[in-house]
């Protein structure tokens, strides 16, 4: 029996360890996924940064002078003003709605866009930014700023992202273009 007992006591010493080994594993490895969702989850959420309307900013007026905001508009082309020696740009941008529901009752990013542009009565925002104007800044153009806003009412911009109306018409389906 001894010599029973002693391969028992060896087996059991033999299974701890390896019991141990799994255990590490599953919680090294419980770790390893938790980074990668909270890598995924932060970048997400930095990705879907809320911006605000034109309508917004001149409906918080005051309020919002000196503050970092991220705004969006329509770039109206005949406002773009641009001086390559000194890298000064000025353009003005027109109210676009934020709702995405609402882009979509009104035909489309594409026709929200020329919407905004050619209505005198949508609200505006002069806009400065300091560098090399971007290829994409052109009339009609989705504009999503961030920046401060001036005392004087103007919105001075420290980054500018684009995106050319010609984008969204080609995600629109052929007939929906052709009317029919």
């Amino acid at each position: 029996m001894d010599l029973a007992e002693n391969r028992t006591l060896g087996a059991d010493r033999a299974a701890k360890p390896a019991s141990a080994g799994r255990i590490k594993f599953v919680i090294g490895g419980l770790l390893i996924i938790a980074a990668i969702v909270y890598l995924i989850w932060t970048s997400a959420s930095a990705n879907t940064q809320y911006f605000m309307t034109i309508d917004e900013v001149k409906n918080q007026g005051a309020a919002l002078v000196g503050r970092q905001l991220r705004v969006s508009g329509a770039v109206i082309g005949d406002s773009i003003q641009y001086n390559a020696d000194t890298l000064h740009l000025e353009f003005t941008v027109a109210h676009t709605p934020g709702d995405q529901k609402e882009v979509d009752a009104q035909g489309g990013m594409a026709a929200v866009l020329h919407a905004a542009v050619i209505d005198p009565t949508r609200s505006r925002l002069k806009v400065v930014y300091n560098g090399v104007r971007p290829d994409l800044l052109k009339n009609e153009a989705q504009a999503i700023m961030t920046g401060r806003m001036g005392e004087d009412g103007v919105f001075y911009a420290d980054e500018l992202l684009l995106k050319c109306p010609t984008r969204y018409e080609e995600a629109v389906p052929e007939q929906a273009q052709n009317g029919g």
